[in-house]
């Protein structure tokens, strides 16, 4: 599973002019599942991405978690981390998994978010077309892939 995180002052999902989702200061998380992902995988990254200190402390150093700052979670599906552009111009989406794989994952995801964040996270829907909004703080953004845990 890729996973990009964004610190945000705030952020958004719009769908079909009806915001979906809407967070404070938190993260913004695009989730990118891949056709061999696994629940160890979103576990692992649930766990990091909550733990990851990159919030500032009292002395300006990012030395504070999702958790330390009671922090949101703003989840967006996004199929086009899984993107291969070697060959030609039009990328490839062949390393995303199919819906049947990614959604019952992704629906999981949610709920370890949930739970180890300790409060609900909010969310975009799966495969709907979706206008995201942030205001991304400092800008700091990372990007984790499950599979490149060594």
């Amino acid at each position: 599973m890729k996973l990009v995180i964004q610190r945000v002052t705030n952020a958004s999902v719009t769908i079909a002019g009806e915001v979906a989702g809407a967070i404070a200061e938190g993260l913004l998380l695009l989730a990118g599942i891949g056709p061999d992902d696994s629940e160890e995988d979103l576990r692992w990254l649930s766990r990091k991405t909550v733990q990851l200190r990159i919030f500032s402390d009292e002395a300006g150093k990012m030395n504070k978690s999702l958790l330390d700052v009671n922090g949101n979670i703003l989840l967006i599906s996004q199929f086009t981390l899984h993107a291969s552009t070697k060959k030609g111009n039009r990328p490839s989406y062949i390393s995303a998994a199919s819906p049947e794989i990614a959604i019952p994952l992704y629906e999981r995801f949610i709920q370890v978010l949930s739970s180890d964040l300790g409060k609900p996270i909010q969310t975009g829907i799966f495969g709907a077309d979706m206008q995201v909004s942030l205001l991304n703080d400092g800008p700091v953004t990372i990007i984790i892939d499950s599979k490149n845990r060594e």
